[in-house]
């Protein structure tokens, strides 16, 4: 592949010959801090990072907990919530590691490159992208959601995913992450708010005669889309390399994580089971709608606003992806460009309109999330941990002897991998499945519809 370089000489992109810059394992970081600099992304703290992390990781997600509960039972959904959470931490770790190890690294991508070559850069900044603009399609549906509730499905559906949609680009466009670190907290606030007011809301107007149960015999598809929901609920380490390559300090890098996983945790296993004890196992999925209609407004009222800024995180991801694929090193990244504002507000739209796309043509497009989820979230949460783990140990830590000094990491890094195979390929088929029974009940609406 031939490479175009700045006046810096260092590679980048050229609007002559239209390459992309090769990624190389270097020493260097993602981000050149100069005072000349118009954008400096090596901005935000650790506790930025973390609210960061919450307000996308923590939103709609949550909604489907309490359902779970009603599949499975409250004993081990809540087991599972609380060991997702911990087992979540435990793969957090061994990415902010090889970040560490490997500064270079801006995304999953460039980690797919150091552990296996180009096609694995391909493949993996490819199903980052795609679930990138899959989440922004789900916190899209939930906007739209809300905003159903809230005007007593008075506006046509498609006009208020098109509004929520045009929202959603605009908390997009900042070029770094910093712009929208206050609307991290914003987020946080809310979604916190809303939780512990449709908490109040259940306690408030408990469901007469509710069923409640311990543990509940299933079937196995059904029993595994319960296990799914915490599972994808969890699902925002993907973002991890990115966020931490516009930290001021990536060391502290894992007091971010610490203190998103503790609040997930304790939050969702709180939230869960208050919906499910005051509403029973008729909750529904978003729980919100289990409310009464004032009680149901004033929820997703609160928490629209963490909807739209989640969106826009998972929009910018996917947009600074490519941004950085395309700039990296060049003076389009720092400075104020023609061309560098036309690109970034092209991929930006495009990671919205995608998505906007997708939720109003396609009637099965939640179930696509949830395939989206179970390809890459169960290797990005999970499973990919395992194998950097794996690699920096026999690359920099000297080869088989550093893996049978170490015979404890080395069982979990491989029990890591192997459940994020389970989830991939359990996920795709109860996926599918629900697909199937959805077609065959004739559940499936029709596109372009109110």
């Amino acid at each position: 592949m031939s490479v175009s370089y700045e006046s810096d000489g260092k590679p980048g992109f050229s609007p002559k010959t239209c390459q992309l810059a090769p990624f190389t394992e270097e020493a260097s970081d993602v981000f050149v801090e100069r005072p000349d600099h118009d954008f400096h992304y090596k901005t935000l703290s650790w506790q930025f990072v973390s609210l960061l992390m919450i307000a996308e990781i923590v939103s709609n997600g949550m909604l489907s907990l309490p359902s779970s509960l009603a599949v499975v039972g409250i004993v081990p959904a809540v087991i599972l919530i609380i060991f997702l959470g911990i087992f979540g931490l435990f793969t957090a770790k061994l990415l902010i590691d090889f970040k560490l190890n490997h500064p270079s690294v801006h995304n999953m991508g460039d980690a797919g490159f150091i552990l296996g070559g180009p096609l694995a850069r391909e493949v993996l900044s490819l199903g980052t992208i795609i679930f990138a603009i899959c989440g922004t399609g789900s916190e899209l549906l939930s906007g739209q959601q809300a905003l159903s509730t809230l005007s007593n499905n008075g506006l046509c559906a498609m006009y208020i995913l098109l509004i929520f949609s045009v929202a959603t680009l605009i908390v997009a466009l900042p070029r770094t992450l910093y712009r929208l670190s206050w609307l991290g907290l914003f987020s946080v606030c809310l979604i916190t708010v809303a939780g512990i007011v449709g908490m109040i809301g259940a306690g408030l107007n408990p469901t007469p005669s509710r069923s409640l149960h311990a543990t509940i015999t299933t079937s196995f598809s059904q029993g595994f889309l319960a296990i799914t929901n915490p599972v994808f609920s969890y699902a925002g380490h993907f973002m991890f390399f990115i966020l931490i390559s516009e930290m001021q300090h990536p060391e502290d890098a894992m007091k971010a994580a610490w203190c998103l996983q503790g609040f997930a945790t304790v939050f969702y296993t709180l939230f869960a089971i208050v919906l499910y004890v005051y509403i029973g196992d008729t909750v529904a999925s978003p729980a919100f709608l289990s409310l009464p209609p004032k009680w149901a407004k004033a929820s997703f009222g609160i928490a629209l606003a963490n909807f739209l800024i989640a969106g826009g995180l998972y929009s910018h991801t996917a947009a600074k992806l490519l941004f950085v694929r395309f700039f990296r090193h060049s003076r389009h990244m720092y400075t104020h460009t023609v061309l560098g504002w036309s690109v970034w507000f092209t991929f930006c739209l495009a990671s919205v309109a995608i998505a906007f796309v997708l939720a109003i043509a396609v009637p099965i497009f939640s179930y696509l999330i949830a395939i989206a989820a179970a390809v890459f979230a169960s290797w990005y949460t999970y499973g990919l941990a395992g194998f950097f783990w794996l690699h920096d140990t026999y690359y920099l830590k000297g080869g088989y002897s550093a893996l049978r000094a170490r015979p404890t990491m080395l069982i979990l890094a491989v029990l890591t991998i192997l459940a994020g195979g389970f989830i991939c390929v359990c996920g795709t088929y109860v996926a599918i499945k629900l697909i199937h029974d959805a077609y065959t009940s004739n559940l499936v609406g029709k596109p372009f519809t109110c």
